[in-house]
């Protein structure tokens, strides 16, 4: 039996012709069996893909002999095809919408003027660093509110955010305005939203901006669940969510009653985002009208 992989990755990289490149990007996919989001603009590409493992290794040496693509970071998790409803190629101004895409400059090292890069053992080597000098580390979430109900690094600072879109009135609204003389690491799934949000950090007068390279992922495969990560990583595909070891914690509470849990359910309106953590017992009232942001705008 053949086995399956799915792909996670992005590239900074500046094109000239975006739509150019989705096609070529649509046709490749299409010639090696793969489905799953792939995002291109002015700024470089954005994808996850599943499959064969040889049509996923194929599709990402062929993406990578592009000029701008050869240094695209790649990471691997189980899953196949089945794992995605189709094959999306599509061009968008952003790779990452934050509703800003004049404030990003990309060069061809990436994008400019964004957080620095550690590794994971890096992160734990900034922690020591900076408790010699009297100073803690302070770790953003640079994810979707939701996504941390399920994992999220400890005492991380959450960000009220619904969409990503949502990340530049935050910052404006002067709340973390704290942080900015601080050291603060952000982090993502896979480091994409990062390599933004640091950027739009720095901007607006954060002195000391940090970015996990290869984001939640990487820190996982680094130190499985015993490190400063706990909890389940939601991932936007049918699985949903994945863990780095027997051991993780179970540190989502289900929106009734409370229980442990992993599990996030949609919003039963179509037209809503939210997502909710339910244990397996409640998983039904996931179906019921208006979850309690719905709930909150209608009574507004």
């Amino acid at each position: 039996m053949a086995q399956n992989k799915i792909a996670l990755y992005y590239a900074f990289a500046p094109l000239a012709d975006p739509e150019a490149v989705c096609l070529w990007q649509r046709t490749l996919c299409e010639k090696l069996g793969l489905t799953g989001r792939i995002l291109i603009s002015e700024h470089g590409i954005n994808g996850t893909v599943g499959g064969s493992l040889a049509s996923v290794k194929a599709y990402v040496k062929a993406t990578r002999a592009y000029k701008g693509f050869t240094t695209m970071d790649v990471k691997y998790s189980e899953g196949s095809a089945e794992d995605f409803p189709r094959l999306s190629v599509k061009v968008r101004p952003e790779l990452v919408s934050f509703g800003a895409p004049g404030e990003l400059t990309v060069d061809e090292s990436g994008v400019v003027g964004g957080g620095t890069h550690i590794s994971p053992e890096g992160v734990h080597e900034l922690i020591e660093e900076k408790k010699k000098e009297g100073r803690e580390v302070v770790f953003f979430d640079g994810r979707n509110a939701f996504e941390a109900q399920v994992g999220r690094f400890k005492g991380a600072i959450v960000p009220d955010v619904a969409t990503t879109r949502d990340f530049i009135a935050e910052l404006d609204s002067g709340k973390y305005d704290h942080l900015k003389d601080q050291p603060v690491v952000t982090y993502c799934t896979g480091g994409i939203r990062c390599e933004v949000l640091s950027a739009l950090m720095v901007k607006r007068g954060f002195q000391e901006v940090y970015q996990i390279d290869g984001g939640i992922v990487r820190y996982g495969e680094a130190f499985g669940d015993k490190g400063l990560w706990e909890g389940s990583l939601y991932v936007f595909d049918r699985r949903m969510n994945v863990t780095f070891s027997p051991d993780a914690k179970t540190i989502g509470r289900c929106a009734v009653c409370e229980e442990p849990t992993s599990t996030l359910r949609n919003c039963s309106d179509p037209g809503c985002r939210t997502l909710q953590a339910y244990c397996e017992a409640h998983e039904d009232r996931a179906a019921e009208p208006a979850c309690e942001t719905c709930r909150a705008r209608a009574a507004a």
